[in-house]
């Protein structure tokens, strides 16, 4: 029973092809097959039922999933770390997340990966579009603030960002002088989309609601950021894209009536792309500068 033949079962496993699983491992899909049947014979029982959009995995896949995936996950990623550490790394090393958060968090940290030899490739992409192209080996990292459920898919936490509705001290004394609902509800506000997901985070938190649209959206909370400077509205933003501007004076926090909710954010990767070293160096690499 070989290594290769139990990388094969549990990317099968994982991905529920057999062609997805063969290019996830750069083979041919006849040499998949041939290491799934090899380990089917030696365990004496069938590990996938195949069908029309691919495999389905038996009980006793499941099962030997359960005992050797993470185990086979972390000793090949010890091994590419451990090559990462005797060899000089070179190459090109993808990064996406959302483009405030890379701009203002991300960006200013990546020296090391730099000094280290890599070539930096940043992307901006939203939950959805950082997934696919995690999968598609078209991005090795990403941070998001969500938890991907894809077993294909590994993540640890960085850290949390509080949120925090703010707006210039003018329009954040109406809204108190008005009552803080009925002052939310008649100052506009602004949002990244229609959906307004931190601001409906905060409202819901607070138990308060703002049933009227947003006067303007923008998928770049820098954008909202100049917009709530300049006068127009206020809204939900993360602390730290306004630190600067409310040690200022410049915006003010609107005290929130039970809490401040946070998100947390997270650092993504295909687990198959930790066998790279330039990869695994750059996953510890950026864990350790954005813990900072």
């Amino acid at each position: 029973m070989s290594l290769l033949h139990l990388r094969t079962f549990i990317e099968v496993h994982r991905c529920r092809s057999i062609s997805e699983a063969a290019r996830a491992l750069s083979l041919t899909q006849p040499a998949v097959s041939q290491h799934i049947g090899s380990l089917e014979a030696q365990l004496g029982r069938a590990l996938f039922v195949r069908h029309a959009r691919g495999v389905r995995p038996t009980p006793a896949a499941d099962d030997l999933a359960v005992a050797i995936g993470d185990g086979l996950d972390r000793a090949e990623t010890a091994l590419a770390t451990a090559k990462a550490r005797s060899a000089d790394l070179t190459g090109t090393l993808h990064l996406a997340a959302p483009a405030e958060y890379l701009a203002e968090y991300v960006a200013p940290r990546l020296a090391p990966l730099i000094e280290a030899g890599l070539d930096l490739r940043l992307h901006i992409g939203g939950r959805d579009a950082l997934y696919g192209w995690l999968l598609s080996d078209a991005v090795h990292l990403g941070l998001t603030a969500s938890v991907p459920e894809d077993p294909r898919l590994d993540w640890i936490p960085l850290g949390t960002e509080t949120l925090q509705a703010v707006a210039i001290p003018a329009i954040a004394d109406r809204i108190q002088d008005l009552g803080l609902e009925d002052g939310l509800r008649r100052v506009p506000h602004i949002a990244y989309d229609l959906e307004r997901p931190l601001l409906r985070t905060w409202l819901s938190a607070n138990d308060l609601a703002v049933d009227r649209p947003p006067v303007a959206t923008a998928p770049d909370m820098r954008v909202l950021r100049a917009m709530l400077i300049a006068g127009i509205g206020w809204s939900v933003m993360p602390d730290y894209l306004t630190q600067e501007q409310q040690q200022a004076g410049t915006l003010r926090e609107i005290a929130a009536p039970k809490t401040t909710p946070r998100n947390a954010f997270h650092l993504v990767w295909a687990r198959t792309a930790l066998r790279q070293p330039r990869v695994a160096f750059a996953r510890d690499a950026l864990l350790a500068a954005l813990s900072e």
